[in-house]
């Protein structure tokens, strides 16, 4: 567990075909269903401070209490995924939490070095990125974590207990 951002909630994959990527994850890993979105919906998008409408698809998916989460960016817009993908990377590219008290530890975080890469609003809440990667994989998303995003992601996490292999892609959030 993050001492500033708390537990680890979710492994993010920036990936350049996500139904491709979804298969992998569900014939090899056997991990799913999958809970995708073409286009994710986002309002005040900014990436290093500049407004931006990126068209990003990403599907869900648990692991037990791990969230796993899919991104393929389909267009050339400036994000974080797309500096990702033009370093010559594929694969985890963020890990996730989800703080109730968001504000207060984005305040903290800002207050102890950290700089913005990317974030938004969303009907789900808003999200944030913060620069600071180690290495590839090491980005450190947050999410708060209100009662639109609880909804959905219980419902992701629930939907994953006893998957069968049965409708392993699922376009529509659950709930």
């Amino acid at each position: 567990m993050s001492r500033l951002f708390g537990p680890l909630r979710q492994m993010g994959y920036v990936v350049k075909d996500i139904e491709s990527a979804m298969r992998h994850w569900i014939d090899v890993c056997q991990i799913g269903p999958w809970f995708y979105v073409d286009k994710l919906a986002v309002r005040d998008f900014r990436y290093k401070g500049r407004p931006g409408d990126p068209h990003l698809s990403i599907a869900l998916a648990n692991s037990g209490e791990v969230q796993v989460e899919l991104i393929q960016q389909r267009d050339s817009s400036p994000t974080l995924y797309q500096d990702f993908l033009n370093a010559g990377h594929e694969g985890l590219q963020h890990f996730s939490t989800w703080p109730e008290n968001y504000r207060e530890i984005h305040q903290a975080a800002l207050a102890a070095g950290y700089t913005v890469g990317q974030e938004a609003d969303s009907p789900r809440g808003p999200f944030v990125y913060f620069e600071q990667e180690g290495h590839p994989g090491t980005i450190i998303e947050m999410a708060e974590l209100n009662d639109a995003r609880r909804r959905i992601f219980d419902g992701v996490r629930e939907a994953a207990v006893d998957w069968d292999g049965s409708d392993p892609i699922r376009e529509r959030w659950p709930g």
